[in-house]
């Protein structure tokens, strides 16, 4: 377990050590407001001060595979999905026919 002794890096994934379901990442910071607005796994959204910031026992970690958190869509709907693109017989390209 560690505290938060660097600085916040926007994109950056961290997990919350002391609520252990906690994952989030770091999407903003006001430097002059001194602070960051992290999103939390599951899509909410949550503003944190810096005196927090540094006050919390976090890890860093690599970002979830799983990306489906924050957009409400179940695993089946994505996870088992065939690529039905249709890619046509004489695809010429938009630009070719301009002179």
């Amino acid at each position: 377990m560690i505290r938060a002794h660097e600085s916040p890096i926007i994109g950056n994934w961290y997990a919350d050590l002391d609520h252990t379901e906690n994952t989030f990442e770091i999407v903003a910071e006001d430097e002059e407001a001194g602070n960051i607005e992290i999103q939390y796994f599951s899509g909410e959204i949550e503003e944190l001060d810096m005196e927090t910031w540094y006050g919390m026992h976090i890890a860093a970690i690599p970002p979830p595979k799983d990306w489906s958190g924050p957009f409400e869509i179940d695993k089946d709907e994505f996870l088992d999905q065939t690529d039905e693109t249709i890619h046509p017989i004489n695809w010429s390209g938009p630009f070719n026919n301009i002179d």
